[in-house]
């Protein structure tokens, strides 16, 4: 499966005739539907809608469309409905114009300050009053479900690209890992044989060994307990571990967007560890070079489904 990035756009238009039986009159009237599409990144699927006044009640159609293709981001939705029918009329009917002028008349005994209507406003009503048949639900539905398409098709490129940039990040703490795996025993040992020098200097003596059995017994144990205090191997271990599942997640795909979150912060957490339990400037210098990676494959992380 592929990483899907919940950053994309996409768009799409169709012309239709907006009347069931087009005529000689309507054929050259039309409608054009267009549809845009716009996602973001987001913890939930959040889905908005701006559609034309005609075209509100097929809301509830398309949220179930778009939720059975998306699963997170904060998606937009625009369905616009351009007519042509304003640049072409016929002539309206006398029946029409006697309508008109009734309505006027009642209007104006009510309303004596009232303007009365203009060439222009009649031959904009009488261009409203031409009868919209044509249902829109198949031609949305079917618009939709191609800028979907091609809105999936841009989240998977840019899931790649995340993902291959996601995959460089492992590779180079796994070259830190390496780094830290043979500092970590030696250090132990070297600070546990100062820790004891400076014991035995703290003591007055020159050789560790010629402490009394008691005083020898507790600068070992003493030794021993801030050697295990400094031992970094169990966070390198758990960072290795973290950087494999990561490494299959990605290579496995799709809605891991969660769980890669969740990994990044438990490296994180072990980074710092290294950092604050290092006694050592190397030690420090590569935790603070795996924080840097580390925040930057968050960034990332955030916008992949």
């Amino acid at each position: 499966m592929s990483v899907y990035s919940m950053t994309g756009y996409a768009n799409a238009q169709l012309s239709v005739n907006p009347n069931s039986l087009a005529t000689e009159s309507s054929s050259n009237s039309s409608c054009r539907l267009g549809i845009e599409i716009r996602s973001v990144n987001s913890r939930y699927l959040d889905l908005s809608f701006r559609l034309a006044e005609e075209l509100r009640s097929q809301e509830p159609s398309l949220r179930e469309l778009m939720q059975k293709h998306l699963k997170r981001g904060k998606v937009e939705v625009r369905v616009a409905l351009e007519s042509n029918l304003t640049n072409t009329f016929s002539e309206p009917s006398v029946r029409l114009l006697q309508r008109l002028n009734s309505v006027q008349d009642t209007i104006k005994a009510w309303l004596p300050l009232a303007t009365a209507l203009s060439v222009a406003d009649v031959l904009r009503l009488c261009t409203n009053d031409q009868p919209v048949t044509h249902n829109f639900q198949h031609d949305m539905m079917k618009l939709t479900e191609q800028a979907l398409e091609a809105l999936m098709s841009a989240r998977q490129r840019e899931g790649a690209r995340l993902a291959e940039m996601l995959l460089e990040r492992i590779a180079q703490l796994r070259q830190l890992v390496n780094q830290a795996v043979p500092l970590a025993p030696k250090l132990v040992a070297q600070l546990r044989q100062r820790f004891l020098d400076r014991w035995a200097e703290a003591m007055g003596l020159t050789d560790v060994g010629t402490l009394p059995e008691a005083a020898n017994d507790r600068a070992l144990s003493e030794a021993t307990a801030f050697a295990i205090r400094i031992d970094v191997a169990e966070e390198i271990t758990r960072l290795s571990a973290h950087l494999d599942e990561l490494e299959r997640l990605i290579k496995k795909g799709g809605e891991i967007g969660k769980r890669l979150d969740f990994l990044i912060q438990e490296l994180h957490r072990e980074a710092n560890t290294l950092g604050s339990k290092s006694a050592a400037l190397e030690l420090t210098h590569i935790s603070v070079d795996m924080k840097v990676l580390i925040e930057q494959m968050r960034e990332q992380v955030q916008n992949i489904e």
